[in-house]
């Protein structure tokens, strides 16, 4: 064989080698071409969603926040609640209105007159805190007397007398004030000194007369003409009030701005309180057995 021909031999060996080197190189990777899943192409932008419209683009967070609360969109249970805090707000502020009148007549009052009705509320305290005592006290006699029948007798008698005051059916002297109403133009109504009692007994008042017809827990006014009747008993002017009770109580009770002086003084009423040591309620009352009430201790 010669050269050339032994060349083209070799030549041609290499080059198959070559090819089938190349086939088994690749075989490999078409086999995990194979295996692999196909591709999934990426979704386009926006895919799945709301396209948003050319002109919401252009608007501000501001203007989309507005837009968003309004027109309101409310729910029944939102609108439930929404009744109920504005039925909350009202009814503060009726309470905060009621209370701004009822303080009207202490914001325009004198400092001496703000001052005497503190005195006032001081003394009530006091009275309170002074029977509190002399219960407790009566409770820790009875506990510690060797002899409590005798004591408790003796409790008795003293608790009968002071009802009998109450009642109207003894007669009571002791400190207090004489209250005197002129009433010339006849302007004086019965409602006016019911305030009048009810202002007294409130500031410590323990017995009351007036005009000689004396005033119990059952006293009822009544318009009668020009007068007044009193329990049934008609009174004229001039109105004339004797009262048991703490002098430095009762008349600044009668004079704090608003009372009943200032109200008496309004019909063109005179009005005149005297302080004095000793004082004299001697109209006396028929006790009255009750029809129905029965005592709880039977």
């Amino acid at each position: 064989m010669s050269d050339d021909q032994h060349s083209d031999s070799e030549h041609h060996e290499h080059a198959h080698h070559e090819h089938a080197h190349g086939e088994h190189a690749a075989r490999p990777g078409n086999q995990l071409r194979k295996e692999l899943p196909a591709e999934v192409p990426a979704p386009a932008p926006g895919a799945g969603q709301r396209p948003v419209p050319r002109h919401e683009e252009s608007l501000t967070g501001r203007q989309r926040l507005v837009k968003g609360l309004w027109p309101p969109r409310l729910t029944r249970p939102q609108l439930i609640v929404a009744l109920l805090l504005f039925g909350l707000g009202f009814g503060l502020a009726v309470q905060v209105a009621s209370n701004s009148d009822t303080d009207s007549a202490l914001r325009g009052a004198r400092q001496e007159d703000l001052v005497r009705i503190l005195d006032e509320l001081d003394s009530r305290t006091q009275r309170l805190e002074d029977e509190r005592q002399g219960l407790e006290k009566q409770r820790s006699e009875l506990q510690s007397s060797s002899d409590q029948a005798a004591e408790a007798r003796k409790q008795t008698a003293e608790k009968e007398r002071q009802l009998g005051i109450l009642a109207g059916t003894v007669a009571a002297q002791g400190p207090g004030i004489t209250m005197t109403i002129e009433d010339t133009k006849g302007t004086v109504q019965s409602d006016m000194l019911l305030d009048t009692i009810q202002e007294l007994r409130a500031a410590g008042a323990e017995a009351i007369q007036v005009n000689g017809v004396r005033v119990v827990a059952n006293t009822y006014f009544a318009d009668a003409g020009k007068s007044v009747s009193v329990d049934g008993n008609k009174i004229n002017a001039p109105y004339r009030f004797k009262v048991i009770g703490k002098p430095q109580d009762l008349e600044p009770a009668l004079n704090i701005p608003g009372g009943v002086v200032q109200t008496l003084e309004k019909e063109q009423a005179t009005v005149s309180v005297a302080q004095s040591g000793k004082i004299v309620v001697d109209a006396l009352r028929q006790a009255k057995q009750p029809d129905y009430a029965r005592s709880s201790s039977q």
